[in-house]
């Protein structure tokens, strides 16, 4: 938790946040600002907004294949080792839907041309310039496209126009991108994984950068000599230098977002995070809400948000009844949330 940056000092912008981590799952999207916000020092749901909006952080689809945020700096050195992998994993879709090179050659010019004459533009718009260029563009088979150019580092996420989202060209919202050559860019990856969420295995790191067991050894064999190393229950788990911030902390209650970096950047040791599997086993009216009541960061309930008119309510389902000082630590937890929308927020 204290490598993750949810305990201890936070960071002094969403930039650095996002540049600690090297790229967050965001489909999410409401969620994962807060997701990044949580992470840094007086940061609200608007400053998070008009960081996408100046393009200080992108949004794009980068690891496994999702949507995660990633700085413009770093976008093109991580999408050099992460996109053969995601059109690995897509290209059954890519068969199921007709889609071969020679047609996304021509839909990635046809997107690159229409964002260029007119700046950034709505999925819907561009549909329609695919469209116009005889390429049938609609449903999952849109999806396929647009994320292929995504891949290939033509298109990436523009300002907001309302409540719409929209495409611009990677080449206007990262002209100053770092360029790597591909065992530069493993390191640097496979450094910003165990740096950001260690104490991790192996296997928890090729689950959450997509590469290759070849390649993330290969990541791992670059930079091990830059990271402390434990074997237990014969797991192997590698971390960066402990920090001095990092002490003993208790009734501490974090809400994190279901696709939240302290969740999904572990396969083989996610078991950490329970509380207990008899104890959950034991809960079936627990409502499965997609996002994380932590306890001293481990899972100890369920919450989601109810947008009301004027506040903002928090449904919540736990697996246990919470002690006094485990509500307060929950209180706490609300008023940070209602801090970041900037609205009063209630318990349900």
């Amino acid at each position: 938790m204290h490598s993750q940056r949810l305990w201890g000092h936070p960071l002094d912008s969403p930039e650095k946040v996002v540049r600690w981590l090297g790229a967050l799952q965001a489909q999410e999207y409401a969620y994962a600002l807060w997701s990044v916000a949580q992470r840094a020092a007086g940061v609200d749901e608007a400053a998070m907004n008009q960081a996408l909006a100046t393009g200080t952080i992108l949004r794009t689809h980068l690891l496994r294949p999702t949507w995660h945020f990633v700085l413009p700096e770093d976008i093109r050195w991580i999408l050099k080792i992460s996109a053969p992998r995601v059109n690995a994993f897509n290209a059954y879709y890519y068969r199921k839907h007709g889609l071969d090179d020679e047609l996304f050659a021509t839909s990635n010019a046809s997107l690159a041309n229409a964002l260029e004459q007119g700046g950034h533009l709505t999925r819907k718009e561009l549909a329609n310039v695919l469209e116009t260029a005889g390429i049938l563009a609609n449903g999952p088979r849109l999806g396929m496209i647009m994320m292929r150019a995504e891949l290939d580092a033509v298109i990436c996420s523009g300002a907001p126009r309302g409540k719409q989202q929209t495409y611009a060209l990677v080449d206007e919202r990262a002209p100053a991108a770092t360029i790597m050559d591909t065992d530069e860019a493993l390191a640097e990856l496979t450094r910003r994984y165990f740096t950001a969420r260690g104490p991790a295995t192996l296997k928890d790191y090729l689950r959450w950068s997509s590469l290759t067991a070849a390649e993330g050894k290969r990541g791992l064999g670059a930079i091990d000599s830059e990271l402390e190393r434990e074997v237990i229950d014969g797991r192997t788990y590698w971390f960066a230098t402990p920090s001095l911030n990092a002490n003993k902390v208790t009734k501490v209650v974090d809400l994190v977002q279901g696709y939240d970096e302290c969740i999904m950047s572990y396969s083989e040791s996610r078991d950490v995070l329970l509380a207990s599997v008899t104890e959950l086993a034991d809960t079936p009216n627990v409502q499965p809400f997609l996002h994380a009541i932590l306890l001293d960061g481990r899972l100890i309930g369920h919450w989601r948000r109810v947008l009301e008119r004027g506040s903002v309510a928090i449904e919540t389902s736990f697996y246990r009844s919470l002690g006094r000082d485990e509500m307060s630590a929950f209180d706490t937890a609300a008023e940070d949330y209602g801090r970041f929308v900037a609205t009063p927020v209630k318990r349900l």
